[in-house]
């Protein structure tokens, strides 16, 4: 079967769950026989297997895009005019400036993607339009989150296909607009779902959260939880000594990395953990800067900066060498996830994981058993939660035990995928017999 996954990029600084898991499946499905090309948004993309990109160029790149919606002469310029802009050294170089993801800002930006054919992007519209029918004649069209609706009008109209979309996190940057333009987003979400197919949540949790935004069809939004290659996970030989705790996500403050410094710190504090040690990863943007030099200064204060490591690399092989030397991992994201493809990396290579009981992660941590779960609104839960497992390493480790057979058996990406492709086939099938 022929499928174009239409993708946002996020240039490659950070830890991008959406990225991995769009790679990821692009590369199973691949292996099952379906021919697959990867159609990037805005930046490049983040992978760890790069030979899954192809040779798709970078639509919508983000400095022109940006230059577009704010000067509007430039939306009738000619094409020769804004390419340099989309060279792929600018775009990388735009994706490490400060406000590169950030939503505050792009509220206009935001709405006028999803009024597609009629917003400012339209022409760029066109010009996607125009490279996937010279070059593409796919079955499905999936689109990486439901964001990017905007397009699919067009490209259903264009290209005759069943239009998928992947729900996952959108919430996150929705809610980080203005209160009364993110209402207008959610509304535009819901306008232009009457022209998906199929929506794919990661989660119950989320599906039901989409649901209750957006007034979708429930029988429209169908669960497939996250997969991931599992290619490599294997657990530590022993239980580090001394215990380590780990943080797998962008180092920023929305993503709790300060929630676990500040439970970190107050381990520290206790003579029962007077070597702890704190390892974090999973990269940043400018406007992360600021955020880890305070927490340096927060950790030269207390004495402890030199048991706490800002590791700045989080390819894969990094990522399997930096698990392994783990105790348990914990990315306290204040308001929970739609999943979180760190909780199935750490599992996999037989590391707990420590959860508030927010968003999907009761959902994730009672399928894989791979962890425990905290109350977030006690300041010393998430504390009292890693101490624990840090003070049980049997328990601990038969917990890493408990998720890692559970990943292998449950979220691989070849599960994932063979079921996302009995969706296509579902949908194939059905505009056949049309």
């Amino acid at each position: 079967m022929k499928i174009v996954h239409i993708v946002p990029g996020s240039g490659g600084t950070f830890y991008c769950q959406n990225c991995l898991r769009d790679n990821a499946l692009v590369k199973a499905q691949r292996a099952l026989g379906h021919d697959v090309v990867m159609v990037p948004l805005y930046l490049p993309m983040f992978a760890d297997d790069p030979a899954v990109r192809g040779e798709a160029p970078v639509f919508y790149g983000a400095i022109s895009l940006y230059l577009r919606q704010q000067i509007p002469f430039l939306r009738k310029a000619p094409r020769w005019l804004t390419r340099w802009l989309d060279a792929a050294v600018l775009l990388k170089w735009a994706a490490r400036k400060a406000g590169s993801t950030r939503a505050r800002g792009l509220e206009a930006m935001t709405l006028s993607m999803l009024r597609g054919e009629a917003g400012g992007q339209a022409e760029e519209l066109d010009r996607l339009v125009e490279w996937l029918t010279q070059h593409e004649k796919p079955a499905v069209v999936h689109f990486s989150n439901a964001l990017l609706l905007g397009l699919a009008r067009r490209v259903k109209q264009a290209l005759g296909a069943s239009i998928v979309c992947s729900l996952q996190d959108e919430d996150t940057w929705i809610e980080a607009l203005q209160p009364e333009v993110a209402r207008r987003v959610w509304d535009a979400v819901a306008e232009r779902s009457a022209d998906v197919d199929r929506f794919i949540s990661v989660s119950e949790y989320y599906a039901q959260k989409i649901r209750r935004l957006t007034k979708i069809s429930g029988d429209c939004i169908q669960v497939i939880p996250l997969g991931i290659d599992l290619t490599g996970f294997a657990p530590a030989p022993a239980w580090p000594d001394p215990p380590v705790i780990g943080f797998l996500s962008r180092l920023s403050p929305a993503l709790g990395l300060g929630v676990l410094v500040e439970a970190f710190l107050r381990l520290k504090q206790s003579p029962q953990w007077p070597s702890l040690k704190l390892r974090a990863t999973g990269g940043q943007t400018g406007d992360d800067v600021a955020f880890i030099s305070q927490l340096r200064r927060q950790l030269t204060a207390a004495g402890c900066a030199k048991s706490v490591e800002f590791l700045p690399e989080f390819d894969r092989p990094k990522r399997l060498e930096f698990l392994r030397s783990l105790s348990v991992l914990s990315v306290p994201v204040p308001a929970g996830e739609a999943f979180g493809s760190y909780l199935l990396e750490a599992n996999a290579t037989g590391v707990p994981v420590v959860q508030p009981n927010r968003g999907a992660y009761p959902e994730i941590i009672h399928a894989t058993g791979g962890g425990i779960l905290y109350d977030p609104s006690r300041a010393e839960a998430l504390a009292e939660a890693l101490a624990s497992l840090l003070g049980n390493p049997d328990r601990a480790r038969k917990l890493g035990e408990q998720g890692r057979g559970s990943v292998r058996e449950r979220f691989g990406i070849g599960q994932m995928a063979r079921e996302v492709a009995r969706v296509y086939e579902s949908l194939s099938s059905a505009r056949k017999n049309y």
